[in-house]
């Protein structure tokens, strides 16, 4: 689950299939930006994503006015902030990376807003931002921990709070601002506080839960455009997994994920839900393994590339990678210095090399973009 620094938070039969883990490092990392503070960003908690050959990203705190920027950096290393939130109506606070559609970044603030319930934002690459909407607080979607999707000109999101019952929400909203909550959680044996983006299979929406469910460990659910919900899975807290807090990824007929807690040492799992079969890939161990993964998953050529939060050699992160078969392997354990710490978010490749942030840690202790070459 991710940890906020303003505040705020951050059924079926189960198939275990254990891998062994590989220990040793297998890639060089290196810092490709180190944030600095006002007036540059800092708190980098979401993932990146690219436009040509710059990446774009989003820092939760920092900028101009304390209330967090949207970035962009090269992968030489030359960065420049796009745009400072203000706080207030214009939005504070954004926990989540951008969609780009049409060369205009989508994203959302958790906080700010007309209501301070966070926002729906629009930002043009020359730092031009428009609030499309204001989250209104319950029955109205509430506090987007999550980022966007793009579905045939449409954005859909979840939020983590607000809804009927204020225990979260999945939303659309288009391009010119009109918003309608197509799911409010909390019913009976739905998930509750989604914390996660959604992934869109065939015109229908996946996505996790952190809690809720009939065993209160968090679901896998499935939504239609239309708003008709109904759980494809429910964590039971044990082997299985337990709390996601990332998103899904489709492969080959299959959905991929991450769980926050759960598995053999409650320090997270890899899985795969087939049907409404689930298959825990890999468990983590902690140490020198990774601990508690708080972001998704990529897929490149057959292997699955991840971060942990904590865990690795020095308890503050790693990038690991697993085969769809083979053998789990970290292939990079952060120090907690220079070279960033503590990784919320997932990772993104261009070029074959993995670029990612890192929450804390870096020269100036404010976080990095950082880039591994498996």
């Amino acid at each position: 689950m991710k940890v906020f620094f303003a505040g705020v938070l951050k059924g079926p039969a189960v198939a275990v299939a254990l891998i062994a883990v590989t220990v040793p490092a297998r890639a060089s990392e290196t810092v490709t930006y180190a944030f600095q503070g006002a007036p540059d960003g800092t708190v980098p908690d979401a993932g990146l994503i690219t436009m040509g050959h710059t990446l774009y990203g989003t820092t939760y705190q920092g900028g101009a006015n304390g209330y967090g920027t949207v970035f962009a950096v090269t992968a030489a290393g030359h960065e420049t902030v796009l745009y400072s939130f203000k706080g207030g109506s214009d939005g504070a606070y954004p926990s989540a990376g951008l969609v780009e559609i049409d060369g205009t970044f989508y994203g959302t603030t958790y906080k700010g807003g007309a209501s301070n319930a966070g926002t729906v934002f629009k930002l043009t690459r020359h730092g031009v931002e428009t609030v499309l909407y204001s989250f209104k607080g319950s029955p109205d979607a509430a506090g987007p921990v999550a980022g966007l999707i793009n579905v045939n000109g449409t954005l859909y999101g979840t939020t983590y709070n607000g809804g009927a019952k204020n225990l979260g929400a999945v939303y659309s909203v288009t391009t010119a601002g009109a918003e309608a909550v197509l799911h409010s959680f909390g019913s009976k044996n739905d998930g509750t506080s989604p914390d996660a983006s959604l992934v869109n299979v065939s015109g229908t929406l996946y996505g996790t839960t952190y809690n809720g469910g009939v065993n209160g460990k968090g679901i896998i659910f499935k939504l239609t455009t239309g708003g008709t919900e109904s759980v494809a899975y429910a964590f039971k807290g044990g082997s299985d997994g337990a709390n996601p807090t990332a998103g899904l990824i489709a492969l080959h007929g299959a959905l991929y994920g991450t769980t926050f807690g759960g598995g053999d040492s409650a320090y997270g799992t890899i899985f795969k839900l087939k049907g409404r079969k689930e298959t825990v890939l890999y468990s983590f161990k902690g140490y020198p393994d990774g601990r508690n993964p708080d972001a998704g998953l990529i897929e490149v050529h057959g292997t699955l590339y991840g971060t942990t939060f904590e865990g690795g050699a020095n308890n503050v992160g790693t990038v690991f990678s697993v085969p769809l078969s083979g053998a789990e392997s970290v292939l990079y354990s952060f120090q907690g210095g220079s070279d960033g710490a503590d990784p919320y978010a997932g990772l993104i490749a261009l070029d074959g090399t993995l670029y990612g942030t890192t929450g804390s840690g870096g020269p100036n202790s404010k976080g990095t973009v950082f880039a591994v070459k498996p």
